[in-house]
């Protein structure tokens, strides 16, 4: 009896590092000391010694049962974009910058041709946010889940001078909200999507007029990465005095924590176009407003509060970074807490 006999291949392990090492080369930096395949990441930190006071930040999340999606319709080479994503927006949230990424993936079988496809995702994701992917873990599980099952998960490290922080802490009565377009669902709320359509590869890969593509292709659109967009902010001159990545728990959760007390945050609903794919889950799963802004993020993938006087300067770096801002409210007195109206 040897290790493969009980399910494990060490060799299948061997080959998918060689496949996607030529991805991770891709997101290198300056700052990776050694090469792939050591038992830590190296990463430099002299590049950031002229900060005034550097604070570390690190974001750890996954694609929840997105996954599932991916299985159905065969396609992993994007699920990786959403795995950064959920990290690297969160460290951005902050004010950071991401510096490396490392990921985990937990799979059935280890099929290396799959695995090499994740990681060109995750490769992707981190080449879109200017973070190095420093490492991994592929770890197989026989008997744990099925041979054709996996699950992914990662973490960001980045840094941010104190100066430079976004706290929410200096929000006032009049602050704008401006907010960024998703891609669709992101990578929140595959729970209630999977309750609310047919999880079948008929009724995936048929075309919907009011979606202008495949049901499948619709939900499974990779998670915005808006690294580029907060630095073309911050490049401009503007500070940015509160931001939220707009994940699970929709606009309910998410808004109040970037808020102060003694300040709520009202959003106006006819702002911005909701992105057809939400109006198809409602309809379709029959669900009430207010739990589908409690569930997905309805279009808007993150938002800022701003100064009135930046508004225009901050429309403008959004623009250029290549996203699509829209200003969605203001900030008014009151108790803390999201307004939709």
């Amino acid at each position: 009896m040897d290790y493969k006999s009980s399910g494990v291949d060490i060799e299948a392990g061997y080959k998918s590092v060689e496949l996607m090492k030529e991805y991770v080369k891709g997101t290198m930096r300056p700052e990776v000391l050694g090469g792939i395949g050591g038992f830590s990441g190296a990463f430099s930190l002299s590049s950031i010694k002229d900060m005034e006071d550097p604070i570390l930040l690190s974001g750890t999340d996954g694609c929840g049962t997105k996954v599932k999606l991916a299985f159905l319709l065969d396609k992993h080479d994007t699920i990786g974009i959403d795995a950064v994503a959920m990290c690297v927006n969160d460290v951005v949230c902050a004010g950071g910058e991401p510096l490396f990424f490392l990921d985990y993936i937990a799979c059935g079988k280890n099929i290396p041709e799959k695995i090499a496809t994740i990681v060109k995702g995750v490769a992707e994701g981190c080449k879109q946010s200017g973070c190095a992917l420093v490492g991994g873990e592929t770890a197989e599980h026989p008997g744990l889940m099925p041979e054709d099952e996996y699950d992914l998960a990662g973490f960001a490290v980045g840094v941010v001078d104190r100066k430079d922080l976004i706290t929410g802490e200096n929000l006032k009565d009049g602050d704008v909200l401006i907010g960024m377009a998703s891609s669709g669902v992101h990578s929140n709320g595959f729970s209630l999507v999977r309750k609310v359509f047919r999880m079948t590869a008929d009724n995936l890969n048929r075309y919907r007029d009011e979606l202008g593509t495949t049901l499948g292709e619709a939900l499974i659109a990779p998670t915005k990465i808006y690294v580029k967009a907060l630095k073309s902010i911050k490049d401009s001159g503007v500070t940015v005095k509160a931001c939220s990545h707009i994940t699970g728990g929709g606009f309910y959760e998410n808004i109040p924590r970037m808020l102060p007390e003694g300040i709520n945050a009202e959003v106006k609903l006819d702002s911005y176009p909701v992105p057809a794919i939400f109006k198809l889950i409602q309809k379709e799963g029959n669900i009430a407003d207010e739990m589908m802004y409690n569930t997905f993020n309805m279009g808007l993938g993150m938002i800022i509060a701003v100064d009135p006087a930046d508004v225009d300067k901050t429309m403008a770096a959004i623009k250029a970074a290549g996203e699509e801002p829209y200003i969605v409210g203001k900030c008014n007195k009151g108790e803390k807490g999201v307004t939709l109206c």
